[in-house]
């Protein structure tokens, strides 16, 4: 039988008592005391193409409990240095991708104004345009690094506005980013024609294609994001930023991406930079391989993020 506000969603992990917490932290119902919350966001209602990635955080969590508490590259404990736990997933609404990006908002509103940062794990990428609202109403337009194999800024797609191809589009549009101080790394793939950037171009928008990482370096690629410094930025991981043969299980896979440790090490080129809040996004777990290894990989992106928020408190 449901509750009052209608019948439990099936595609939400179980938010207590449930068997895995993301990298096996405490599981809370309130992220008040807390300096990073932990949420999920199972929804892909915003897919084009292959759907599934609903069951990412449930994935992310399981594949996380191998997860170890010290970062020996970056020489931090974030589990000391921060207090973090997992706040279960935000409930969203499967069949509306606008009460879905409210629902969001408010889970953010809330978890901002008691003082944590977020760290989101999705669900497709249209779950991002949801949580900028509000990391803008507190922050103002933010600067943004965004890891993924698309730009993420075309204009609609089956006659909406909203899916996991447009949230950087509405983004700018909604004054939520500040384009100039925005760097998308790992573009590649197919695109429909020659104007797919002339959105880019316009509003001045760095775009860090893969040739660039392949042929100058993962270090050259982190070096363009030295110019972020001395404001607010947020970070945004499309699994399928990693190349499929690291990372098969994502719902738009694009051939010939980052590998394993350049996704790694690039995450790990935040530091230094004042990240406000964070995600990864587009893993599709039944699209992965043997040993969900692309679920593993979202969970060591998951810590590598938390680790480089330590470093910056």
């Amino acid at each position: 039988m449901g509750s009052e506000q209608g019948p439990r969603n099936p595609f939400q992990s179980p938010r207590f008592g449930q068997l895995a917490t993301f990298m096996l932290l405490p599981a809370v119902a309130s992220p008040a005391s807390l300096d990073v919350a932990l949420l999920g966001i199972p929804y892909d209602g915003g897919t084009s193409y292959r759907p599934g990635a609903r069951f990412g955080p449930r994935a992310v969590r399981e594949q996380s409990s191998l997860i170890r508490s010290w970062h020996p590259v970056l020489k931090v404990h974030p589990f000391e240095r921060l207090r973090v736990a997992d706040c279960g997933d935000v409930d969203v609404v499967p069949i509306s991708i606008e009460r879905t990006y409210e629902a969001i908002t408010r889970k953010i509103d809330d978890v901002l104004s008691l003082g944590a940062l977020p760290v989101c794990v999705g669900g497709d990428h249209s779950i991002t345009l949801g949580i900028l609202r509000s990391i803008a109403r507190r922050h103002g337009p933010v600067g943004l690094v965004h890891f993924d194999a698309h730009p993420d800024t075309w204009d609609e797609y089956f006659g909406s506005k909203f899916f996991h191809g447009t949230p950087f589009r509405r983004a700018v549009e909604e004054r939520l980013v500040d384009p100039r101080r925005m760097i998308q790394i790992g573009i590649r793939g197919p695109l429909y024609g020659a104007d797919d950037f002339a959105f880019h171009d316009q509003h001045g928008i760095e775009v860090v294609r893969i040739e660039a990482v392949k042929e100058q370096g993962a270090s050259w690629a982190a070096s363009r994001l030295e110019r972020l410094r001395g404001g607010p930025v947020y970070c945004s991981f499309d699994i399928d930023a990693v190349d499929p043969a690291y990372a098969p299980a994502t719902g738009t896979p694009e051939v010939g991406g980052l590998t394993s440790y350049e996704a790694l090490s690039l995450v790990r080129a935040l530091q230094g930079l004042s990240l406000v809040g964070a995600d990864v996004v587009e893993v599709s777990p039944p699209y992965d391989g043997p040993g969900q290894i692309t679920a593993l990989l979202a969970a060591n992106l998951l810590f590598e993020l938390v680790s480089v928020i330590a470093l910056g408190r």
